[in-house]
C-alpha cells in the first residue's frame, strides 16, 4: 500500500493540522501547546511522527497513529523554527528566542549541546546531506554552521539587509551552494556559500519579504511577503 502523502502546518491557534494531499482532507488536529505554533517537522523519514516548537517554550513530539503528544521537551525559551538532522529522526535542532541554538536527542529529556549566537533565531534550515545549518538570526545576518565541527564557519550580512521579523524563513539551495534570505527592504539577498560573497538581489516584492523556499529538486523559488504576496522565480 503506497504511503499517504501529506501537509504538515503549524498554526496560531496553538495547533498543528495535517491534511491528505491526494483528497485535501483534514486528517489530523494536533492540540497541546498553550501558545502559537511556530515551527511543525516531520521526524526524519518518519511520516507518522512530527515535532512542534511554540511560543509556550516547549518542544513536543507526536505519534500520529496514536493522534498523542508522546514527549515534551522544555527549552526554557519560546521555539522560532526546528529541524531533524538524522534519518531515523532521533535528533532535533531548535532555534530560540533566547538567541540560542539548541540540539536534542528526543531519547532523552536534556539537550545535549547548545550554541549561543548575537539575535534571536529566526529560522533554521539544514543541507540535504545534513553537514550544514542555516541560521538566520535578528542580528541581519545568516549564519553557516558546520555540524561535523559544531562551529560557526561564515557569516552572511550586506547593506540593505534587514531580518524583518522573528520568524522569517532562510533557505539553501538543493545543493547548498547557495543561501537565500527575506529582508525588510523588499528584496531577497542571495549568497554563493563557497566564495562567501553575496550573489544576487532578487527585487520583485512590495513589501517586507518573511519567507523563501527552494524546489529541493528545481531551479525554481516560491518566496511571500507581509502583503500576503507570492512570487515564483523560475530558471533561477
Amino acid at each position: 500500500m503506497e504511503e499517504e502523502k501529506l501537509i504538515l502546518a503549524s498554526s496560531n491557534d496553538n495547533a498543528c493540522w495535517i491534511w491528505s494531499i491526494n483528497d485535501l482532507i483534514l486528517r489530523h488536529t494536533l492540540t497541546g501547546h498553550s501558545n502559537k505554533v511556530m515551527t511543525a517537522k516531520f521526524l526524519g523519514t518518519d511520516s507518522s511522527k512530527i515535532a512542534s516548537g511554540s511560543y509556550d517554550r516547549t518542544i513536543k513530539v507526536w505519534d500520529l497513529r496514536s493522534k498523542v503528544c508522546t514527549k515534551t521537551l522544555f527549552a526554557g525559551s519560546s521555539c522560532n523554527d526546528l529541524v531533524t538532522s538524522d534519518i531515523a529522526g532521533t535528533t532535533i535542532i531548535s532555534g530560540h528566542f533566547d538567541k540560542k541554538i539548541r540540539f536534542w536527542d528526543i531519547r532523552c529529556d536534556q539537550n545535549s549541546n547548545e550554541i549561543q549566537l548575537q539575535g534571536k533565531v529566526a529560522s533554521l534550515d539544514l543541507s540535504q546531506d545534513m553537514n550544514y545549518l542555516l541560521a538566520c538570526t535578528r542580528d541581519d545576518s545568516l549564519k553557516l554552521i558546520d555540524l561535523r565541527r559544531n562551529r560557526i564557519v561564515s557569516t552572511y550580512r550586506t547593506d540593505g539587509f534587514k531580518v524583518a521579523f522573528d520568524y522569517t524563513r532562510a533557505c539553501f539551495s538543493p545543493d547548498a551552494q547557495y543561501a537565500l534570505c527575506g529582508s525588510h527592504d523588499n528584496n531577497i539577498y542571495v549568497w554563493n556559500t563557497r566564495t562567501n560573497q553575496l550573489d544576487k538581489v532578487l527585487k520583485e516584492h512590495k513589501s517586507a519579504v518573511i519567507a523563501t523556499a527552494w524546489h529541493p529538486h528545481g531551479s525554481s523559488i516560491l518566496s511571500s511577503d507581509k502583503n500576503k504576496h507570492v512570487i515564483l522565480w523560475n530558471d533561477f
